[in-house]
């Protein structure tokens, strides 16, 4: 068996003369014929194994830091060493020596593709064929198959490689027992399945009446993946000293009864492995718990631009102290910050957020469009999502946030202009003083370091704010489809000619010639009243009349609805499927990043193929050549007095503190959930840069009269999702390793320079159908909604205590006390969700 390890960890696997078996972190078997290797498991030992084990490293030779640069000098100096009372008859070691000094045969380790062209080009061929002829030498030097083993790319960087050779030999009368470790790794030739320099040896040979050699090997091979025994066994200076070590393992022991549990059953590995630190004798760095989003508890970092126990948030007592330590902290990285985002994983991530941030300027575009006349709209959208974005990338302290229009600002949008309305005010003017006062109490904010406040965010706050800007995404998106049904209904017993009972008229008046509609009693309807469409008039009859159909139905396809469910629900389906085969057990693990990075794109190309042949409904991005604002009564400045009385100026300071404290909460929130420790970033959060230049951006964006900007939790937590680096080597049987974050400011700065540029590519975008960007729409809330703990939780309600997963809050904390917690969250959201949905909304912040 041969044994492999990552660095400091040595673990193992068995080779004897034929491969039986191999261990990095679990154990792997040679299936019955000699042809595969088993599903990666758990070993399970026979109790008696390892007492047999533990006599013979108390009986047996035992060889610390040898120096030896080759197996036959370790094979030569290992029987030369022996004492005199165990000392074996000089033909008895030179049949040994021989016997050790055979190649081993492995079980090879190949694809799916080199099998199936052995098959087709000899299916007869022996089994044996390419293996090691029997009674060859070990080879000096490593052979080709060991060079270029697929099992390789499975070995992490580091590793070393332990030897374990047990079996029945004839001519021995007792059994007999050597461990070795050697003072350095060195490569022992064709000895191992790929080449690795080895540390520890493991021989035993006995008489054949002894049976128990294989599981013996077994446990030596399962005790050397252990991590507190391998440090053992790296420090041991005695034999005592690996003897207590296997003493401290069996105390460690968990036996299972055989009535109970069948011996013959292979352990999956865990999906996730618990810590080793409460168990190894050794000082481990400290591993505290991960935050949740509780900043003040943040651990020690070690790298640069790293602050120690929260420091990122204490005060320091000077104006704008936290601002400057952000400055400071954040200078050093920023060239990395641009040399870090040279990987083809960022080019998806551009991809996947562009997409997403064109979908939500074109439905926030649309709904403020909607709520304040085209003072607003998707062109004035686009533009403000690029500026903003772009100068936030480019000087933010956390350049992996995406602002971005949000369903808070939008309610308070909808009331300022209602107001502004009412009171005969002009609504431009009045948001414009709002936005510069705004402005200024952020940056009252920034010099007072009010963002220390952030460490008392809990996960109550947290989860509370994601679930509702999560909702508030998946409720857009379905309001939006199911709008669908007014213009295009399902009729299952469709007429073309039954249009008008839908949404659509008949006007009858045509340019330039008036004209009247008998209503059958020859009495004339002059034509200057609205059009009224007769009951029963279809519409052949007012085709026939030489009048023409108005709405938004005039153009009716029966199967509009349908197909564009279809599409919605297609596209969902798509990236949530495209997304969970990463993690799936099909093709290599290279193909699964790959589709998964990808998922959003695939999607939307296989939507953009359909809609080429059913011509459904797309973004309305008709942008004028001059680049004038949607609406013709405004310009791109607005001018600060004229319209309103010269004391709104004052007066706008009382809206102003509103919305300061939505964007203060909106922004923080977004920071924190952002900066959770277990996302494990390595290059420092900056909360009162980023507030600043949410400050300094609402002056801008007031003054031109776009949209105001705030980080944009969901596309944001995306962002960062489509970042994720995990280890490119792992076990078999282990997940692999989440190492953090790709930390950069490009695939944000790349997706706002393509939102500016695609204000000219309506004739592009415009073959984009609109179900498919409801459809990321609602995959984004979905997967933001499913990342919060707030939804286990809620599991927990309709689960009967039986079938609830083994989750550790709930080995600590009463169920009842789980439930009622869950509640007080629920209603808590509910009661938001009521406030922002009625004309108290204005409140909204505050709550």
């Amino acid at each position: 068996l041969l044994l492999l390890g990552m660095g400091q960890r040595t673990t193992l696997l068995l080779t004897p003369y034929i491969s039986l078996g191999r261990w990095i972190k679990f154990e792997e078997k040679v299936e019955d014929g000699g042809e595969r290797w088993s599903v990666p498991h758990v070993p399970a030992l026979p109790l008696h194994s390892l007492f047999q084990l533990r006599t013979c490293l108390q009986e047996g030779m035992m060889l610390l830091d040898l120096d030896a640069t080759s197996f036959k000098e370790i094979i030569d100096k290992m029987l030369s060493g022996q004492p005199e009372e165990a000392e074996l008859q000089p033909t008895l070691r030179e049949r040994l020596a021989a016997l050790l000094l055979l190649q081993p045969r492995h079980q090879p380790t190949k694809s799916l593709l080199q099998l199936l062209a052995e098959l087709s080009l000899s299916p007869c061929r022996g089994k044996a064929k390419g293996r090691s002829e029997s009674g060859a030498q070990l080879s000096k030097t490593p052979l080709r198959e060991q060079l270029t083993n697929r099992f390789r790319k499975k070995v992490p960087r580091g590793a070393e490689a332990a030897h374990v050779a047990v079996g029945e030999v004839e001519f021995l009368e007792q059994p007999f027992t050597a461990f070795i470790r050697l003072r350095r790794g060195v490569s022992l030739g064709s000895l191992a399945e790929v080449a690795l320099p080895s540390r520890f040896l493991f021989i035993l040979l006995g008489p054949p009446k002894v049976k128990a050699y294989h599981e013996v090997g077994r446990a030596m091979a399962t005790l050397l993946t252990d991590e507190l025994f391998q440090r053992i066994a790296r420090q041991a200076e005695h034999r005592e000293d690996l003897i207590t070590g296997m003493e401290e393992f069996l105390d460690e022991l968990i036996v299972l009864p055989p009535g109970k549990w069948d011996p013959s059953a292979r352990i999956p590995p865990l999906s996730c492995l618990p810590s080793q630190h409460r168990r190894t004798a050794v000082d481990l760095p400290d591993q505290q718990p991960h935050g949740n989003g509780d900043m003040a508890a943040a651990g020690n970092r070690a790298s640069p631009g790293h602050l120690r126990s929260g420091e990122e948030l204490e005060r320091t007592g000077r104006l704008f102290g936290g601002l400057l330590r952000d400055i400071r902290r954040k200078a050093p990285w920023y060239g990395s910050d641009f040399s870090d985002a040279l990987h083809p994983q960022c080019l998806s991530a551009v991809l996947y957020i562009y997409l997403a941030t064109v979908t939500n300027a074109i439905t926030f575009g649309g709904m403020l469009g909607d709520a304040t006349s085209n003072m607003q709209g998707v062109l004035e959208s686009f533009l403000g999502t690029a500026f903003a974005g772009f100068v936030f990338c480019l000087f933010s302290g956390q350049p992996l946030t995406i602002l971005s229009s949000t369903g808070p600002v939008l309610v308070f949008e909808r009331l300022l202009f209602s107001f502004s309305q009412d009171h005969s005010l002009d609504y431009l003017e009045f948001r414009l003083w709002i936005g510069l006062w705004v402005a200024f109490f952020g940056v009252v904010l920034v010099a007072t370091e009010a963002s220390h406040l952030v460490r008392y965010f809990t996960r109550f706050t947290e989860e509370g704010f994601c679930a509702l800007i999560s909702l508030i995404f998946i409720y857009d998106s379905l309001k939006k489809m199911l709008s669908l049904a007014d213009a295009f209904p399902i009729n299952w017993q469709y007429r073309l000619d039954n249009v008008t009972s839908y949404s659509c008229t008949c006007n009858l008046s045509s340019p330039g010639e008036p004209k009247q509609l008998s209503a059958g009693n020859d009495t004339s309807l002059p034509l200057s009243l609205p059009p009224v469409t007769p009951v029963g008039l279809s519409r052949t009859q007012c085709l026939d009349r030489g009048g023409h159909l108005l709405g938004t139905s005039y153009q009716y396809v029966p199967d509009v609805t349908l197909l564009s469910f279809l599409l919605f629900w297609g596209t969902f389906l798509s990236c949530t499927a495209l997304k969970h085969f990463r993690s799936s057990c099909y093709f290599p693990a290279g193909v699964r990043k790959v589709v998964s990075d990808f998922a959003v794109i695939l999607a939307i190309l296989v939507s953009c193929a359909i809609d080429a042949a059913l011509g459904l409904e797309t973004p309305k991005l008709l942008v004028p050549s001059e680049l004038k604002p949607t609406n013709p009564a405004r310009g791109w400045i607005i001018f600060p007095f004229g319209a309103n009385p010269w004391w709104f100026c004052l007066v706008s300071a009382v809206p102003a503190v509103l919305v300061t404290i939505l964007i203060f909460m909106d922004q923080q929130i977004t920071a924190v959930i952002l900066n959770r420790r277990e996302y494990k970033l390595q290059k420092g959060a900056g909360f009162h840069l980023d507030l600043l230049c949410v400050s300094l951006l609402m002056v801008v964006t007031s003054v031109t009269g776009l949209p105001w900007y705030v980080s944009a939790t969901v596309i944001s937590l995306a962002h960062m999702e489509s970042l994720r680096k995990e280890s490119s080597t792992s076990a078999p049987g282990e997940h692999p390793e989440f190492l953090g974050i790709r930390e950069q400011r490009l695939t944000g700065l790349a997706v706002f320079v393509l939102m500016g540029v695609s204000v000219f590519m309506a004739p592009v975008l415009k073959h984009i159908p609109m179900p498919v960007l409801y459809g990321v729409f609602l995959h984004m809330g979905v997967a933001a909604l499913n990342s919060i703990q707030l939804m286990d939780r809620v599991r927990l309600l309709l689960m009967p205590a039986k079938h609830q997963p083994d989750l550790s809050y709930l080995r600590h904390v009463p169920l009842r006390r789980v439930h009622l917690y869950t509640i007080i969250q629920l209603l808590c959201l509910a009661l938001l969700w009521v406030l922002k949905s009625t004309m108290a909304a204005i409140v909204f912040p505050v709550m």
